[in-house]
């Protein structure tokens, strides 16, 4: 539940209240503003293609009904991907699934704090470039096996540029676990990719 007062757009209230009013096609709107942020909550947290479907689904039906209970103490977004963290959160725990995994890191694309990006970027010349997407691509499969938290705090944190008091917004965590968490996550990043590829490689 949402504890302190975060800023949101004036385009928020405008929506919210055509939808209210019965116009759909404003909550059709808040889809497409929103869509690529559930994406990335449900993929990073569930395993199952169909499974994800199934629930960004059920993240927008419940935001439909819900939606006159919003009280703009955040953006809408972050609402919405509240919603979208629970519902992974709930599936999770009743399915159970397996989600661990090996895990692995590189040392020099780990931001140790701050909003940094994961990558870090520098020439742009053709073969520095493909090199950059070869180790953008092994980071990513190597986020892919984080547990869930850790996987959508990196993902939120780093990718979404949230800030702290988004995420917690989002996940419902006191500040201090979230950091922790990121903390956490990063240090086995490292670790592991560290200890699965050879420097040479990277």
């Amino acid at each position: 539940m949402v504890t302190h007062t975060e800023s949101h757009p004036p385009e928020d209230k405008l929506l919210v209240n055509r939808v209210l009013r019965g116009d759909k096609g404003a909550f059709g709107v808040i889809v497409r503003n929103t869509e690529a942020l559930v994406a990335q909550i449900v993929i990073k947290m569930i395993p199952g293609a169909e499974d994800r479907k199934d629930l960004a689904q059920d993240v927008y039906l419940k935001a439909f009904n819900h939606l006159g209970s919003f009280r703009f103490q955040s953006k809408l977004s972050t609402w919405i991907a509240q919603i979208a963290y629970n519902t992974c959160l709930s599936w999770i725990e009743k399915k159970k699934p397996t989600l661990n995994g090996d895990l692995q890191d590189m040392e020099f694309l780990i931001s140790e704090g701050g909003s940094t990006p994961l990558m870090r970027i520098s020439e742009k010349d053709p073969e520095r470039q493909m090199a950059e997407r070869d180790l953008s691509r092994i980071l990513q499969k190597e986020i892919e096996k984080l547990p869930p938290i850790y996987r959508v705090l990196i993902v939120l944190f780093h990718q979404e540029n949230m800030r702290y008091d988004e995420l917690v917004s989002i996940t419902g965590l006191p500040e201090g676990t979230v950091k922790s968490h990121l903390f956490r996550a990063r240090k086995m990043l490292r670790e592991n990719l560290l200890m699965n590829y050879q420097k040479e490689a990277l």
